[in-house]
């Protein structure tokens, strides 16, 4: 077991409110899993904070027609706030707009300079607005895009069809600041030699291993981080740009780089190591010992558009600079999407974080309620879809008539009984609560392998557990005919016992439920080591709460939605669907392609469909739609070429789960044989998305 954790969560952009797709990729993984490391009793640290550089930043403030600084101020602490009311418990919320981190990212900047080897000069033709005397950013440049014609592509990305671009790239080329047709300009920048790290990434990423040494278990990182990750390093990794002209960051501390700017690639995860030093002097703390300790073990959250910047470009500035830690693991999540489409600022689809606290200001545990969702639907291996109804059932059927009904049956039934004391047992706590002590250990062996939808319904299981136990033994029977029966006392004392365990393991998921519960039971909130502790007793069999330990008062846990005496918390959910309704309404109609003509059921039924997992892919040379796929299909391998490439990074799609017509005649597409056909669907929005069998399915079954 490690000495000491340090986890980070992806810095986010301090340009816009975060919505609940980002809280569900790197925030509240992250939460549950530092929360039960505190539980524990382990020494963990968790920094985060905001990305307050770049050229989003500076076009984010001309478009309010105010500075940079009030960009980042407001930003900044609406999402400090809102991750505060949510229950997100940094240790850390820094900025990288503070001096430290400047100093920090400097520093670092001036090492790897000065060691030689790491960065060279280019000099290059770069677009210059002449109007308002300055080289312009990728994002300063906009035009059409080359590849599908879309006349508002920025100069890095279209984000109409998704591809990485070139400001050069881009035809009828314009500058966003005067609107005129850019020129080029000789300007000179300093690149980080990524590809000399090759050679030990790519060891590292499939092996574990670094400098001959294991390092991590490469097999408890998630598929599609390695698949992503490998699909870089066969591509051939390239030198980085390290700075930019610009005059919004961190000054290049080099004389010759007057008016340059570190990229904020490059600045970005330096605010991890800056929030770590700030969080330290504030806590009399070595900021080192999280960093360059061997005994520490780094783990990195983030979104999977994050995975190449975490995996590799990060790692491999740490190894250049030298002594520090690299990261054990980076659990990256998928994407959460909301109500079948893409969250979408301009089309208002979605909601907010903080839209979310506002609108259901009246909804009683509404902090728990959203937590609970979003880890039942947590994206960990696949793109996941947060649903207004789905939610609804989570909160009712597991929250209110699960947890918060054995609770509820347990400590009224104390009171009733035993005026509400713990009374005495005289079973065998090894037996008896042999079932409780597998769930528990099943569940935190899920929040130690980043596993926190399986954790969130082993907390369920626990609970339902507790119901069955009491409906079983049924003591408000056994009272009618025999109130001083021992046996009321031992099935209430193990019903006890179970309800302080669910308090406690609750914490990570539920935390402002768990203290409430806490407090239901007479209990101090849950503190650094009280699960290890807890978890310790109930290995030597005994109570986690003693005999004649007085409870509190019993109180509602969760008011249910859909409640015929009290309707206020199902006209939120009601107004929330209204205006998903609305958008949708308001929505442009898709043309879609015309029926195609009637075929019979033995036509239909020629179809071989079957189950596959996406194990490689890659773009097929020359061709803007088409995508190489090869397909396990459980007892061999197919290579299917798919035309899905304006819907589809190829580094996206490792480990999704996929319908393929298996018994398509064989045809080539560009000089590649095709196997097969993956079945597609074109959603609302014109996108393309797979037709997926139940989760759980092997590869290789015969869809019917």
């Amino acid at each position: 077991m490690s000495k000491r954790y340090l986890v980070t969560s992806a810095l986010p952009y301090a340009n816009g409110a975060l919505h609940l797709g980002h809280l569900a990729g790197a925030y509240l993984p992250a939460d549950i899993y530092v929360r039960y490391l505190r539980l524990m009793g382990r020494d963990v640290v968790w920094v985060c904070g905001s990305d307050e550089h770049g050229a989003a930043i500076t076009i984010r403030a001309k478009k309010e027609g105010t500075s940079p600084q009030e960009i980042i101020d407001k930003y900044h602490t609406l999402n400090k706030g809102t991750f505060e009311k949510l229950g997100i418990s940094f240790d850390m919320y820094h900025r990288t707009s503070e001096p430290i981190h400047h100093e920090t990212a400097q520093e670092f900047f001036t090492r790897l300079y000065e060691k030689g080897g790491e960065f060279e000069e280019r000099e290059q033709e770069q677009y210059y607005d002449e109007d308002y005397d300055q080289f312009l950013a990728d994002r300063y440049i906009s035009g059409t895009c080359p590849k599908c014609g879309h006349e508002e592509a920025y100069g890095d990305q279209c984000e109409n069809c998704g591809s990485d671009l070139s400001p050069t790239e881009l035809i009828n080329p314009r500058s966003t600041l005067s609107g005129k047709a850019p020129v080029l300009r000789t300007t000179k920048h300093w690149y980080f030699k990524l590809d000399k790290h090759e050679g030990w990434l790519r060891d590292w990423i499939l092996n574990g291993d670094l400098d001959g040494q294991p390092h991590h278990d490469a097999k408890a990182w998630k598929r599609h981080v390695t698949g992503q990750c490998l699909s870089w390093l066969d591509s051939g990794l390239q030198p980085r740009a390290i700075t930019r002209d610009l005059d919004w960051g961190i000054p290049v501390p080099l004389q010759e780089a007057e008016g340059k700017v570190l990229y904020v690639w490059f600045d970005a995860p330096i605010g991890y190591i800056s929030a770590t030093r700030a969080w330290a002097e504030e806590n009399g703390k070595d900021w080192e010992a999280y960093w360059k300790n061997p005994d520490t073990q780094l783990v990195h959250f983030i979104g999977k558009d994050n995975i190449v910047f975490h995996c590799i470009v990060f790692p491999a500035m740490l190894k250049a600079y030298g002594s520090y830690n690299l990261p054990v693991n980076v659990p990256a999540n998928q994407f959460l999407n909301f109500e079948g489409q893409k969250f979408s600022k301009s089309r208002g689809w979605g909601i907010e974080q903080h839209e979310y606290l506002e609108e259901f200001a009246d909804f009683p545990n509404k902090e728990d309620a959203l937590r609970y969702a979003l880890i039942r639907n947590m994206p960990e291996n696949r793109d996941a879809d947060f649903k207004w109804d789905e939610f609804v059932e989570f909160h009712d059927k597991e929250l209110a008539d699960n947890l918060g009904n054995f609770i509820n049956r347990v400590v009224v039934l104390t009171h009733k009984y035993f005026d509400g004391e713990v009374p005495a047992c005289s079973l065998s706590l090894g037996a008896a609560l042999g079932p409780v002590r597998e769930i528990a250990a099943r569940l935190t062996h899920d929040l130690e392998q980043f596993n926190f939808r399986t954790a969130a319904l082993a907390l369920m299981e626990l609970s339902s557990w507790g119901n069955t136990y009491l409906q079983d033994k049924a003591p408000w029977a056994i009272y009618k005919t025999d109130p001083e029966s021992q046996e009321i006392k031992d099935h209430m004392f193990v019903g006890l016992q179970v309800a302080a365990l669910l308090s406690l393991l609750s914490a990570p998921f539920i935390p402002f439920t768990s203290d409430k519960l806490r407090r239901i039971l007479g209990l101090e909130s849950a503190a650094n080591g009280s699960l290890s502790q807890a978890l310790q007793l109930l290995s030597a069999h005994e109570p986690l709460l003693p005999v004649g330990h007085q409870l509190g008062e019993a109180e509602l846990l969760f008011a249910k939605i859909h409640d015929r005496k009290d309707d206020s918390r199902l006209k939120i959910i009601e107004k929330q669907k209204a205006k998903l309704q609305e958008l949708m309404a308001a929505a442009e109609p898709i043309e879609r392609e015309p029926a195609k003509p009637v075929i019979e059921f033995d036509d239909f039924t020629k179809l071989d469909l079957r189950t596959g997992t996406i194990t490689a892919a890659e773009a097929v040379p020359k061709a803007n739609k088409l995508l190489k796929l090869t397909v396990d299909l459980g007892t061999e391998e197919r290579t299917v070429v798919s035309g899905i490439a304006k819907h589809y990074k190829a580094e996206e799609l490792l480990g999704q789960q996929v319908v393929v017509v298996a018994n398509l005649a064989p045809r080539k597409l560009r000089g590649v044989e095709s196997q097969g056909m993956i079945l597609m669907a074109e959603n609302n929005e014109g996108k393309l998305v797979f037709v997926q069998a139940e989760a759980g399915f092997g590869n290789g079954w015969t869809v019917r």
